[in-house]
């Protein structure tokens, strides 16, 4: 579906690692960002394990596909919410590549900037010797924008996937964990997904992130 309703343009694909663990620290902005990400990762020869949210394992058809593909249930607001993240540290450890969206749900940035973001991704990135991997993503949002129930398939559209340097956080790790740890890590992979950003739209990146901070 992705090659029929856009093109695709990868940027420095060759930074994904071919073998071991990744985690791919990614912005969201589409509904269909999943699609295209699949697709950008299949072809570093790799295959994405990506968190998504619980409720759709209760899906008819979908839940059995993502069941299959061993896809991340991401539990929010239960009991079982921190499930997900051992689930993304159980693939980690055995070198799978996990594709994480931080802002936990489409920005509603209203020019597609990324949001402020959830912790759970420094602790991952904290927890693992791997590379953690900047990844921005463009494009989507002209072919499906959520917010404005606007779907543009035509004219074609180009999808660009922008891979970003391993983020060194020598600086961090062997640190107790602390909430303002972890906001300062998850704030510095989110900068450097919105320097990939700013690059694939030739635009000045916003400071800061867009909505209220999340835990």
């Amino acid at each position: 579906m992705s090659f029929v309703l856009g093109r695709h343009r990868i940027l420095h694909g060759d930074r994904i690692p071919r073998e071991g663990s990744a985690l791919l620290v990614m912005n969201h902005i589409s509904h269909l960002d999943p699609c295209y990400d699949a697709v950008f990762v299949h072809r570093s020869d790799r295959v994405p394990h990506f968190l998504a949210k619980h409720s759709l394992w209760n899906v008819p058809i979908m839940g059995s596909i993502l069941k299959g593909a061993k896809q991340i249930p991401v539990y929010r607001g239960t009991s079982d919410a921190q499930q997900s993240l051992r689930a993304a540290h159980e693939a980690l450890e055995t070198g799978q590549v996990v594709v994480i969206y931080p802002e936990g749900t489409i920005t509603k940035d209203p020019d597609g900037w990324p949001a402020n973001s959830r912790t759970g991704v420094a602790r991952l990135a904290l927890q693992h010797d791997g590379p953690v991997i900047p990844v921005a993503r463009w494009g989507t949002l002209d072919l499906y924008n959520h917010y404005q129930k606007k779907f543009r398939p035509f004219p074609r559209k180009t999808i660009t996937h922008s891979v970003g340097e391993p983020i060194d956080l020598s600086a961090y790790r062997g640190k107790e964990e602390s909430l303002p740890l972890l906001r300062e890590v998850t704030d510095l992979l989110m900068n450097h997904v919105k320097a990939q950003l700013a690059e694939v739209r030739q635009q000045p990146a916003p400071e800061g992130f867009y909505g209220p901070r999340k835990a």
